[in-house]
């Protein structure tokens, strides 16, 4: 197999490296440090056939790997080959769905297992912006995401806390005093959500309600703190965000759209961690293909990592389901 690092994580250092070198061998283990390094290293797995590629690093490697992956082996004529994750991102969304190790000791253990054994599972990813992604987003999600890297760029550099303080630490520093204040105090993003394709409504039980709506009608018009899409239940530290993705169709993602006040969102943040948080202004379907229309350019996360500024969103559905090692079936 394959081992794709993310030389800019966190929890990538030059000890982790070398004791990845000797346990996967040289040839076979990869560092990434850029968008062009990544590209490179994608021919270079395609090139040499590699049934099975790991990526360390969080989501955002796994999203640039697979889609490189994917399109340098479609381009080839030839089947992508399996993908797995070693949890050594910050938010991890995918790899609490899959069920990968949390702890370094834990991800030592998941890559020794992994080389004699890969039982995977069929996970159809979404196309927004040309990534394959699990998840993507604007409003909260983008904004909550930039003061993260603003809080944790400080926590880094503090002489005691630095070394110690995980992405957890930096999240509960900046949602709830910099990003929850900042949606109260300025108005709310405006959105059109078109459905592309086929889309119904949920109800507070994540049952669909109503017909199906049709090709071309609008899902939601007007203001809101979010707009989110997603085949997982997770957001990353095991939040829930999307807790109806389990059940969903396999031909369907997630779009959720949060309308309601940030301060109430603040006041029941515990139930919204653990995805049984409802309201009325809280709305979600079921759908396969949505386009995002924004009254003035907005910011974007795709995958948990930021994606610029833009007016227009696009998620559908990716029609070939990327086989992922399932590490619970381990």
């Amino acid at each position: 197999m394959a081992v794709v690092l993310n030389g800019n994580a966190r929890q990538v250092t030059d000890e982790l490296v070398e004791s990845f070198d000797q346990l996967v061998g040289s040839g076979d283990l990869f560092l990434s440090r850029s968008l062009e390094e990544a590209h490179r290293i994608a021919r270079e797995i395609v090139e040499a056939g590699y049934p099975v590629v790991l990526t360390g690093g969080g989501d955002g490697t796994f999203v640039q790997m697979v889609t490189s992956i994917s399109n340098e082996a479609r381009g080839r004529k030839q089947e992508p080959p399996s993908f797995g994750l070693l949890k050594l991102g910050t938010g991890n969304s995918l790899a609490w769905a899959l069920g990968a190790g949390t702890s370094r000791k834990d991800v030592f253990a998941d890559l020794a297992r992994l080389r004699h054994d890969s039982a995977h599972r069929d996970v159809r990813l979404i196309e927004a912006q040309g990534l394959l992604t699990p998840f993507a987003g604007a409003g909260f999600d983008a904004l909550g995401l930039k003061h993260f890297h603003e809080v944790r760029s400080v926590v880094r550099h503090l002489p005691w806390i630095g070394k110690r303080a995980t992405g957890a630490v930096s999240y509960a520093i900046s949602i709830p005093m910099l990003t929850i204040p900042k949606l109260a105090l300025r108005p709310r993003m405006n959105v059109r959500i078109i459905n592309r394709g086929d889309a119904e409504r949920l109800d507070f039980r994540g049952k669909p309600q109503g017909e199906s709506i049709e090709r071309g009608e609008l899902l939601f018009e007007g203001p809101c703190i979010a707009a989110l899409v997603s085949t997982i239940p997770y957001w990353g530290f095991g939040v829930r965000v999307f807790p109806f993705a389990e059940d969903r169709p396999p031909n369907r993602f997630c779009l959720r759209v949060v309308a309601t006040s940030p301060l109430h969102v603040a006041a029941h943040m515990r139930s919204a961690w653990k995805g049984t948080y409802r309201h009325e202004n809280l709305m979600d379907f079921y759908a396969d293909d949505v386009e995002l229309e924004f009254d003035e350019p907005t910011a974007i996360e795709i995958g948990g990592d930021p994606a610029g500024m833009t007016r227009s969103l696009c998620a559908r559905l990716h029609p070939a389901p990327v086989k992922l090692i399932d590490y619970a079936a381990h």
